[in-house]
């Protein structure tokens, strides 16, 4: 295709070109089936609230006004919960024509409740970036519900590159649902394929996991280190039906398994606002081969981070609380998700972050 979601021959060619740059220079572990990790620099700026550049004007400029100190990140930091961090990253880009770029947190950034966004220079939406951008990359962190120990070169967020455009309609949608089915059971597809929360699983009565308040800190760089029962309290129900605390952080699974084709790539989004007092946020990117029999897949479950608003609220099986954005790749990647590559979430069913210890 002349257009779509560029694979990873397409970042290396961007790399060749110098319209993806980084000191130190891009690893090749950071190049992904459909995206790019980025990575922390060294140094993170605690600022007193969250903010765009705005048109004509730089992220520096605006660190100016509203840095409240510095941090050192050299030798390992701590980003305290519900402070709000500006961490200059590694890469800068200088696009050209007729690509842009969409960035967003990685799985494990989402399912630790790290509220994690990139900012640009003149920029006037958080994770959105126009073609012709030249300039720095800045990632603002905001640790929700833990404490984390963070250090250079770790990687809380991705970015992806479009030329032109990419999302499938709703008709297109449907005929690939109907040739390779793209979910398990039923599709409800409007602006994208629906799915909806698990809380009758096959087995036993857990149905998610909701953050303690109190936790300690979590050093991400300590996989499978972190006792469950620390940060998280089991959900448990045979009703079908839990309420939803308020300002509470839940991690709970989707009914259906997904698969992503090799020529597509995926975004979660959320679905509407009206359905309900809370708020399903999502690590959003979905690579090609992601819970698909040709990458060792045999559909895999989405995990939902959920957040309560103001009032309690019933959450029911069944309930359809997020929809799946479907895009053409501009061209198969040359190595999909969970194929001879670090995958963590392939076949996964309810899933907390690596850094836990499961049992």
């Amino acid at each position: 295709m002349t257009t779509g979601v560029l694979p990873a021959q397409g970042l290396r060619q961007l790399i060749a070109s110098g319209a993806l740059q980084a000191d130190p220079p891009i690893l090749d572990d950071q190049i992904q089936p459909a995206s790019l990790d980025l990575r922390l620099g060294p140094v993170a700026y605690r600022v007193r609230a969250s903010f765009l550049a705005g048109q004509g004007r730089s992220v520096a400029d605006r660190l100016a006004e509203f840095t409240m100190h510095k941090v050192d990140l050299s030798g390992g930091a701590v980003l305290e919960k519900n402070c709000v961090y500006v961490i200059p990253l590694c890469e800068r880009l200088a696009l050209p024509a007729g690509v842009t770029a969409i960035a967003n947190a990685k799985s494990s950034s989402g399912r630790l409740d790290l509220l994690t966004r990139t900012i640009t220079d003149g920029g006037v939406e958080f994770d959105r970036i126009p073609e012709g951008y030249q300039g720095p990359l800045y990632a603002e962190v905001c640790p929700r519900s833990f404490s984390v120990l963070v250090r250079p070169g770790q990687r809380l967020n991705q970015i992806r590159f479009r030329q032109g455009q990419a999302v499938l309609s709703d008709a297109d949608l449907a005929a690939l649902h109907a040739r390779e089915p793209l979910v398990s059971g039923d599709a409800v597809i409007s602006e994208g394929l629906g799915f909806s929360v698990d809380l009758r699983p096959a087995t036993g009565d857990l149905v998610g996991y909701r953050a303690k308040p109190h936790a300690g800190v979590i050093d991400l760089d300590r996989i499978g280190q972190y006792p469950v029962t620390e940060f998280w309290e089991e959900l448990r129900t045979r009703e079908g039906r839990i309420i939803l605390d308020p300002g509470a952080f839940y991690i709970l699974v989707s009914r259906e398994a997904v698969t992503i084709p090799p020529d597509y790539a995926a975004e979660m989004a959320p679905y509407l606002a009206m359905v309900g007092e809370f708020r399903v946020h999502y690590a959003g990117f979905f690579d090609p081969g992601f819970g698909h029999a040709s990458a060792g897949g045999a559909g895999s479950r989405g995990v939902l981070e959920v957040r309560c608003h103001e009032a309690p609220f019933v959450l029911e099986h069944g309930q359809v609380v997020g929809r799946l954005v479907y895009e053409y790749m501009k061209e198969r990647p040359e190595t999909l998700y969970g194929a001879g590559i670090s995958s963590n979430y392939q076949g996964q069913g309810l899933k907390l972050a690596k850094q836990f210890r499961m049992g």
